[in-house]
């Protein structure tokens, strides 16, 4: 194995497979998603109320449900929703939490404390 080391083709070969062994790939380098059951038990209408502070966490799923309806049900999201969908094309989007969700986002602080009350009042 003496002489091997002392010939620079296989030298070469040898630093080569090192470096590439030492590259990163880039599926390598993707983040894992969350595997947690309690995250993935909760529907995504629920995680977007509860980020937006129109329910609290503890909030069954069924009512969160309704209180989601409700919310798409307002005029004001409804209104953002449509210009969501404009400005993005999302016309044939299957998922109406997805248009929602980016309406919700649009909205400022007071909108959404309006939105709140709105949501009280029902």
């Amino acid at each position: 194995m003496s002489h091997a080391r002392n010939n620079p083709k296989i030298t070469t070969l040898l630093r080569k497979t090192c470096q590439h062994s030492a590259v990163k790939h880039p599926r390598q380098s993707k983040r894992v998603p969350p595997t947690h059951p309690s995250v993935l038990a909760v529907p995504s209408y629920h995680r977007i109320l509860v980020k937006h502070g129109l329910i609290e966490k503890t909030l069954s799923i069924p009512d969160a449900y309704k209180v989601f309806l409700k919310v798409g049900a307002d005029p004001e999201v409804q209104k953002l929703r449509r210009k969501v969908e404009r400005r993005d094309k999302m016309k044939r989007v299957p998922a109406l939490y997805l248009a929602t969700a980016m309406a919700l986002q649009g909205m400022t602080k007071p909108e959404l404390d309006a939105l709140k009350l709105r949501m009280e009042k029902k």
